[in-house]
């Protein structure tokens, strides 16, 4: 799967831009602030109707414009189109020119992202490691984002039972427990997967990595896991009470990222923080391979920034042997030097200009 043409309009510094893009490598080369990673945020877009920058979508509009819209063909078809269109006050989806729902439109192309912006994952807080996991599978499985949806409605039902007191808190223990034990044993399940994933994925550093969540293990059924969170609930219950608010469940268990067996949220390097991040992007990438059959269009920002020229080679080689993989670059040389195989694009303002 990937894209074969990208459209923008008045998304950001970008007031009109077509891009033909290769089936497989595409570097973007050219100075900071002039549209590199714009165009993968706009693909990003594209693909999940939401930007991996910024939770506010109307900010991707051009200053002085009322409404953007991106729109691409997949490779390889069916749809012949889709487009995403944004103004102040609504976002819209279109297939072939037809408004779709959200539900509709999404999974028409996937893509995962590795982007600097997203390095509070390794090293923020753990709510940061919790998003990033859940969302990852959400995208892979339809069922993983409608859980999440039941988890969420159940968790505001049951903290606004604790906010008034207790009366009917037993009945949303039994939802909590129901829904959240289902929730932690896929979320489990899907780690476990990303871990094997880690331990193949290409060496881009001597370090081994891993991850893993608290308290359930990736093996546990998803009885045990109702269990687990049923006692869980009864030894936090005076503690809940006098928070006002659930203090248990998916909502709150620990998902840790580690280097060599220590926490990489106390103890990596921005260096090594940025090399475990890549690294977690190609563990999804292959996860996402296996599940679905095809290849997510990749989208690596500043890719050169921790890699040296022959590990950035080896990982540009891979990526090409099993999809399409969108790189940018300040540097003109590194691009030369790793993309002799690639499609190759000079950008400014805002401009895309093969090489």
């Amino acid at each position: 799967m990937g894209l074969r043409w990208l459209d923008l309009h008045d998304f950001r510094n970008i007031r009109e831009a077509s891009v033909d893009l290769g089936a497989g490598l595409n570097v973007f080369v050219g100075a900071n602030a002039q549209g590199k990673t714009s165009l993968l945020e706009a693909v990003g877009l594209l693909s999940r109707g939401r930007s991996f920058r910024t939770h506010d979508t109307r900010a991707l509009i051009r200053r002085g414009a009322a409404t953007l819209s991106v729109r691409g063909v997949p490779d390889p078809e069916p749809p012949a189109e889709l487009c995403v269109s944004v103004d102040a006050a609504h976002r819209q989806f279109f297939i072939d020119g037809r408004s779709v729902s959200p539900g509709t439109y999404h999974g028409h192309i996937d893509v995962v992202v590795y982007a600097t912006d997203r390095l509070p994952v390794v090293r923020g807080p753990m709510r940061e490691r919790r998003q990033y996991v859940d969302r990852s599978a959400a995208v892979l499985w339809p069922t993983y984002r409608q859980l999440l949806h039941d988890y969420e409605r159940v968790l505001r039902q049951r903290n606004a039972v604790l906010d008034r007191g207790t009366r009917g808190l037993e009945a949303w223990d039994e939802s909590l427990v129901t829904v959240g034990a289902r929730l932690r044993q896929r979320r489990g399940l899907y780690l476990k997967r990303l871990e094997d994933a880690l331990n193949r994925s290409a060496r881009l550093a001597p370090e081994s990595y891993a991850i893993a969540t608290r308290p359930t293990t990736p093996s546990a059924t998803e009885a045990d896991a109702a269990l687990d969170l049923k006692r869980e609930l009864l030894e936090r219950r005076r503690d809940e009470l006098r928070a006002r608010r659930s203090l248990v469940g998916p909502h709150r268990d620990e998902i840790f990222l580690t280097i060599d067996g220590v926490d990489a949220a106390q103890g990596a390097s921005s260096g090594q923080a940025r090399t475990l991040l890549l690294a977690l992007t190609l563990a999804s990438l292959e996860v996402h391979r296996q599940e679905k059959g095809r290849s997510p269009v990749a989208l690596l920002d500043d890719l050169d920034s921790e890699l040296d020229d022959t590990r950035a080679a080896s990982l540009c080689r891979m990526l090409v042997e099993h999809g399409q993989a969108l790189v940018t670059t300040a540097h003109a040389p590194w691009a030369r030097r790793v993309a002799a195989d690639a499609r190759t694009f000079q950008v400014a303002d805002g401009r895309f200009t093969p090489a």
